[in-house]
């Protein structure tokens, strides 16, 4: 009998995928902070989670041709990133707190390192199993 990750896993992987992508844009906003006009975005993380759950497509676009740049940015729709809403806007245009964005850095890495956690209890669970432990 073949053993299906997908089924073992469940939603962690989407999980940690969603997560991974997160901190891509969480960057992206710090590494941006004094850019002129620069937007920072954000999505929320239960919409975005009950998007996949509910089998829709990841991807408003989608290529015709094998040789086009592929406009795929993850699990992530980007129809659901949002632009954040500053609470002091820049007199240059720039909508990046770097307070904000480091703290929901911060709780988007130990977030991050809970569902690596309970991955890793899953796969030490699966290797007892194997070995008869």
């Amino acid at each position: 009998m073949a053993i299906s990750f997908d089924h073992a896993l469940g939603i962690h992987v989407q999980t940690l995928q969603v997560r991974g992508r997160r901190t891509e844009l969480l960057a992206e906003n710090l590494a941006n902070a004094d850019t002129p006009q620069y937007k920072a975005k954000d999505f929320d993380f239960k919409q975005v989670m009950k998007h996949l759950q509910g089998g829709q497509s990841s991807s408003m676009l989608a290529t015709s041709h094998a040789g086009h740049i592929s406009l795929d940015r993850g699990p992530i729709p980007q129809h659901l990133e949002q632009y954040r809403t500053p609470l002091q806007p820049s007199m240059d245009g720039n909508t990046v707190d770097s307070h904000i964005e480091k703290s929901e850095f911060a709780r988007n890495t130990l977030q991050m390192q809970a569902t690596l956690r309970f991955l890793n209890g899953k796969f030490s669970g699966m290797k007892k199993a194997l070995k008869g432990d």
